[in-house]
């Protein structure tokens, strides 16, 4: 399996994850489970069938986190000096269509979330920055059309 770009924080996210799934929600969905037995019959529990797919999603979750960090590529920004956009990069971009500022980080798939201007590497707008340098215009297209930006710094941080 190929390796994966995953950012310092976003490894430290996903390992805490790990550390509460496998510490603390596993244990007291053991817990439930065994409470939830002494209530008698299996087939009408719904607190034991309940329990029991709650188990199922956390031992799924496990599984699939050990599987990314396994496969992660941890990209260090503080180790990158680069003049050009890159995976990591934090890039502040003039927005041509609504006529302002705005900043995107440029991370992996998991870490991704516009709410927070974390965009995901296999993104169109990061798509389209890569490689560039401050003072490039850029048009990135989205689902919604073409979008045009420039970029005005990048940063590392």
């Amino acid at each position: 399996m190929d390796k994966f770009p995953i950012t310092v924080n976003g490894e430290k996210k996903l390992r805490d994850e790990l550390d509460n799934l496998t510490n603390i929600e596993r244990p007291r969905i053991i817990d439930d489970i065994s409470v939830a037995r002494e209530h008698g019959d299996l087939k009408e529990n719904a607190e034991y069938h309940a329990a029991r797919e709650q188990q199922s999603f956390v031992e799924g979750r496990i599984k699939d986190i050990k599987l990314k960090l396994s496969n992660a590529e941890i990209v260090d920004p503080n180790k990158i000096t680069l003049s050009k956009v890159v995976f990591s990069a934090k890039v502040k971009l003039y927005d041509f269509e609504k006529d302002c500022e705005i900043s995107y980080s440029i991370v992996g798939d998991d870490e991704a979330d516009i709410k927070i201007n974390l965009i995901s590497i296999n993104s169109p707008i990061a798509r389209s920055l890569i490689g560039k340098e401050e003072g490039d215009t850029v048009i990135a297209e989205t689902p919604s059309g073409g979008k045009e930006f420039e970029i005005l710094k990048i940063s590392y941080e």
